[in-house]
């Protein structure tokens, strides 16, 4: 069978899933060079069993606001692949939530957890609940009522969740305090916890820190650094915050910031006293990013078009970007204002932020370009080390965490270059080698443990 037949096979599988068909379509246009050299796979259909969930979990959540009305959401749990150890991936609370959206990012999740090099496999999860606008109290009975059903899909050897969009630190104490109600035990069945009741050191960071590191590791592969490159980043949660602040302590110049209705260039620069209010304005304040403006001259404010088929963001002319906002955000227009501004590098820190056209347009104009399965593979490095503590009960220092992090990051990155030369790709073809790399891993694992 053809990449073409399988993808034809596997998109009249999944119909109106647009956003799992191309994160299927990246992976099976990646690895053709491998199944001619592998014919097995295909015997073993094992890019068809890959593309299936093992198991797909939907359920209703019922939860009281504070007015004392019903309401109902609709939670998710996608275990999508076990090859290589328990599900591990995050739980997002979004509106957007869907079947579709749920399954790309598992997917994307099986590849970036093999990447690691830890024992893990690929899952996600959430609801079509938005936290914006509701008080503790409804995010905590919400929580409540949604691990009502989770608690019996997951487990410290199962189903390892953690967070993601909508979902921090406050989410996951009110998730871990109702599974270990339920459970009557107290298990690293969540990964992001706080550091003084089971969570590791450098969590929070560890995505956008680790982003930085694989982008260092990039520019130090053709003789340079990030020390003096000017630096666009998109949205302005956990993963931008600490991308801009790693950025920053490696003396590069972070010049944007953005949220869902539009985005801030301050071309004096954001350091690490403008970083501190961003994050008073949206994790304190939980307002928006147009405040900034209103304390820092330098800055210009820009709303965002949601109709627009470009972000003027990336018109902005800088060395390196920095997608860390949510998927597809990067389309067509936005890749050629990037090239033709001259960047060199462009690295995600959000999954699957470049639409396809536009990763064609990175990899003809010869940018280095990372997708997020292998450079943003920080953030759940640093939840398998929570899980290796917790079985431990030990806790490493934030010194010893972000140094394991670093390695994890370099060997990622190492790996991808190896397994470029090995299948004869192009120079830093990053994301056929991180494709093929986790493809393998996995297949391997599937191989040996039979069909099932």
């Amino acid at each position: 069978m053809s990449e073409n037949e399988l993808l034809d096979q596997i998109a009249k599988r999944n119909p109106h899933e647009s956003e799992f068909l191309q994160a299927v379509e990246e992976v099976v246009s990646s690895v053709g060079k491998v199944l001619r050299k592998h014919p097995e796979y295909h015997q073993l259909k094992i890019l068809e069993r890959m593309a299936e969930p093992e198991r797909l979990i939907s359920f209703r959540v019922n939860w009281l606001d504070d007015e004392g009305n019903v309401q109902v959401n609709r939670g998710y749990r996608i275990q999508m692949n076990s090859a290589l150890g328990p599900y591990k991936g995050g739980l997002r609370f979004h509106p957007s939530v869907n079947q579709s959206i749920l399954k790309f990012l598992a997917f994307e999740q099986i590849f970036k957890n093999a990447l690691t090099g830890l024992p893990l496999g690929g899952g996600k999860g959430g609801a079509d609940f938005d936290p914006k606008g509701k008080s503790d109290q409804e995010i905590m009975r919400f929580c409540q009522a949604f691990m009502t059903e989770l608690y019996r899909h997951i487990g410290h050897f199962t189903d390892v969740p953690a967070g993601d969009i909508g979902v921090g630190g406050r989410e996951i104490g009110y998730l871990f305090g109702a599974y270990k109600k339920l459970q009557n035990e107290f298990t690293g069945v969540l990964t992001g916890k706080g550091h003084k009741w089971g969570g590791s050191l450098i969590r929070p960071e560890a995505t956008g820190y680790g982003l930085v590191y694989f982008a260092e590791n990039m520019m130090s592969s053709v003789g340079d650094t990030l020390k003096g490159k000017t630096c666009l980043v998109s949205g302005a949660g956990n993963v931008a915050q600490y991308t801009i602040e790693k950025l920053i302590q490696l003396g590069a110049k972070p010049i944007t910031v953005s949220d869902s209705s539009g985005f801030i260039y301050d071309k004096d620069g954001i350091d690490a006293e403008k970083l501190e209010h961003i994050n008073y304005i949206k994790n304190v304040c939980r307002g928006r990013i147009a405040e900034y403006t209103e304390k820092y001259e330098s800055a210009e404010y820009t709303d965002t078009d949601p109709s627009a088929d470009f972000n003027s963001l990336w018109k902005i002319k800088a060395d390196c970007a920095f997608p860390c906002a949510t998927q597809n955000e990067i389309l067509l227009k936005d890749a050629k204002s990037l090239t033709k501004n001259g960047v060199k590098l462009v690295a995600e820190g959000a999954n699957m932020p470049t639409s396809a056209d536009a990763i064609d347009i990175f990899q003809e104009s010869k940018t280095l370009y990372a997708p997020g399965k292998a450079c943003n593979a920080g953030g759940v490095a640093v939840s398998g080390l929570e899980m290796t503590q917790n079985r431990m009960g030990v806790y490493w220092t934030r010194e010893e965490v972000d140094e394991r992090l670093k390695n994890i990051m370099k060997r990622i990155h190492d790996d991808c270059l190896k397994t470029a030369k090995e299948y004869e790709l192009s120079d830093h073809n990053y994301m056929e080698a991180a494709n093929i790399f986790g493809f393998l891993k996995v297949a391997d694992a599937m191989k040996a443990q039979g069909v099932f």
